[in-house]
């Protein structure tokens, strides 16, 4: 089975639509390439960094692009370099590639930094302040009542 069906769910709850295309991301991806090579590490409580193996290719052949809720690594190929002797086997790849990666919500790129072959992308989850949990105080006594005084209709 290819697909998931998400009928039923759609019949009943609203705004679940962006859960159906992370599934489908999400299953497109595991069948494609696998082309450059990466690791994701939870570094911190709030903190990621995502590595990826790209030798042969410099700062000037990578973007790295937040969009939405996606974050995008592409590479273009770099110029061939000329070589000095007949290649016998050519083991490091040096073809485009186009990684796509679903960020959470309030995730946020801190930076990219590309040493040794390998391209390191700092992460982080900033919650606004407004969706945080709020501790709210209980104040012993007698109850205050809200009273909501009545707007006068028009005739």
């Amino acid at each position: 089975m290819n697909t998931l069906d998400f009928a039923p769910l759609f019949r009943t709850a609203i705004g679940f639509d962006r859960m159906a295309r992370l599934a489908e991301t999400a299953r497109a991806a595991a069948e494609g390439s696998s082309y450059p090579p990466y690791n994701i590490e939870k570094t911190g409580e709030d903190s990621y960094v995502l590595t990826m193996a790209v030798a042969g290719f410099g700062p000037e052949d990578i973007d790295v692009v937040t969009h939405e809720n996606t974050l995008t690594v592409a590479g273009k190929a770099p110029q061939a370099q000329p070589e000095h002797g007949r290649v016998l086997y050519r083991g490091i790849a040096g073809r485009a590639f186009e990684r796509r990666f679903v960020l959470a919500d309030h995730i946020v790129v801190e930076g990219a930094d590309l040493q040794h072959g390998l391209l390191h992308v700092a992460l982080r989850r900033e919650v606004p302040e407004a969706l945080k949990p709020r501790r709210i105080a209980i104040q012993a006594g007698t109850p205050k009542v809200i009273q909501n005084e009545a707007v006068p209709q028009a005739a």
